[in-house]
């Protein structure tokens, strides 16, 4: 059974840049043609016979010995499906270690492999914005599709696609931010493409939208050592500046721009809205799907517990692989259980790859609190069908706010995180379909906004 694409978590991959130098003389990765070799063996049948053969700095190789050797490193990839395409290595330089980023068109997640080397040794291996994938185009007598890239201090710029209904507007528009993990404009899994289909569907009901590429995607690697990375730096500061530069755009009406924001990006919503009453222009409202009131670490259990729970157990192969399977969550738990006392973790320390910064601002985010705040329409979806944020967290937001009547609530029975038909019982394996968003989630939402 494959292992489990986690929507809410993002993977974050192992980094260990130090200063340490290599500790044995063994082959040295100095071309492009050496990183891809090294990846080929690492995505193979037995990534562990890259121990004693590669350079790797002490650092590396203590931190690798941390998540059971180059083997176990492997095996922390497998939320991103089965490795596939492997491109050509393309050089280039992060804070002084030279990099060699491979495309790996994996079978969940296509990514870009980085390998930080310093002196010819693996000091650090991370994710990127993968290059291997060409943009697609849609032609449409209903809109138009041009690129507007959304600047990025001190980064650069991300790639962003602007949806604009054919005619003269105003029109009013939406600004979507994606869920949690380095995802792209169209918030790809697999074979599904939700923030497109709703980009294009709302355009074509004369909704304006923009999407662009998540800062995390594009600049993991430059980002990947931030001790001090918050929500605010991965998501909140971009969709902020995203409304102000929507507002300038022509066609567009800066009095009805709204945010919408899926899984984390939902639970974003609140606090995007208290930063947007700092800016010129503000939002008329918000959208969110699958956003959750309760702490990602208790979701992340769940999700772990529930998804154990449908691995079959009939053959000995089977059973051998759910008790793999559980010793694995149970390491997971173990390292959930430091966040109960975050005082006690330094700066340098991370929980499930993810640095301490990051935990202390979810846990200091009051996000039922911050909803309650926003005075502006509000539109909260949620899929029965949906493992990864339940019904149950719908429940809270009724109970807490179903009462305001600025909020409307909305559950679509039979579909599932990610808003295409299916059920609870399938897990993961849902993300394996070509369906669409659901065409009644996309006109519900055009309503919503064409309403203000």
């Amino acid at each position: 059974m494959k292992k489990v694409l986690s929507v809410l978590l993002a993977l974050m991959m192992l980094i260990a840049c130090g200063a340490a130098a290599a500790e044995q003389e063994t082959r040295k990765i100095e071309t492009p043609a050496d990183a891809e070799e090294w990846i080929r063996v690492f995505l193979g049948e037995h990534p562990e016979e890259l121990d004693g053969a590669w350079a790797m700095t002490a650092q590396m190789q203590a931190a690798a010995d941390q998540m059971g050797g180059i083997g176990g490193l492997a095996k922390s990839l497998a939320a991103l499906g089965t490795a596939g395409e492997i491109g050509s290595a393309v050089e280039g330089e992060l804070s002084g270690f030279k990099t060699f980023s491979i495309p790996c068109a994996f079978s969940l997640m296509p990514v870009d492999l980085v390998l930080v080397i310093q002196d010819g040794a693996v000091a650090g291996l991370q994710t990127g914005a993968y290059s291997g994938r060409k943009e697609e185009k849609t032609e449409s007598d209903l809109f138009d599709s041009v690129e507007l890239n959304l600047p990025v201090p001190a980064l650069g710029e991300l790639p962003g696609i602007l949806t604009m209904p054919k005619g003269d507007g105003p029109f009013p528009a939406v600004v979507l931010i994606q869920g949690s993990g380095a995802s792209d404009k169209d918030e790809a899994v697999m074979g599904l493409r939700p923030f497109r289909d709703i980009a294009e569907g709302l355009a074509e009901q004369g909704v304006a939208v923009y999407r662009f590429d998540k800062r995390t995607y594009v600049y993991g690697a430059a980002m990947a050592d931030n001790r001090r990375i918050t929500l605010m730096d991965e998501s909140i500061d971009d969709a902020v500046n995203a409304v102000q530069l929507l507002a300038k755009q022509e066609k567009i009406d800066p009095e009805r721009i709204f945010v919408l924001g899926h899984s984390l990006g939902g639970n974003a919503i609140p606090a995007i809205a208290r930063e947007l009453k700092k800016q010129p222009a503000d939002s008329r409202g918000f959208i969110m799907m699958a956003a959750s009131p309760r702490p990602l670490e208790e979701l992340a259990r769940e999700q772990n517990e529930f998804l154990y729970s449908l691995m079959p157990e009939e053959t000995e192969e089977q059973k051998a692989e759910k008790e793999a399977y559980l010793a694995e969550i149970e390491k997971t738990f173990s390292d959930l259980d430091k966040l109960k006392d975050l005082d006690s973790l330094t700066d340098d320390d991370t929980v499930l790859g993810i640095w301490k910064s990051y935990w202390k601002w979810l846990a200091d985010y009051d996000i039922l609190q911050a909803a309650k705040e926003i005075t502006q329409p509000v539109l909260l979806l949620q899929g029965e069908e949906d493992y990864q944020v339940t019904m149950e967290d719908f429940s809270i937001w009724q109970e807490a706010l179903g009462d305001k009547a600025n909020w409307k609530m909305i559950a679509y029975p039979g579909l599932v995180h990610v808003f295409i038909p299916g059920q609870k019982a399938e897990g993961s394996a849902v993300y394996s379909r070509t369906e669409k968003v659901d065409s009644r989630v996309i006109s519900d939402i055009a309503d919503f906004i064409n309403a203000q």
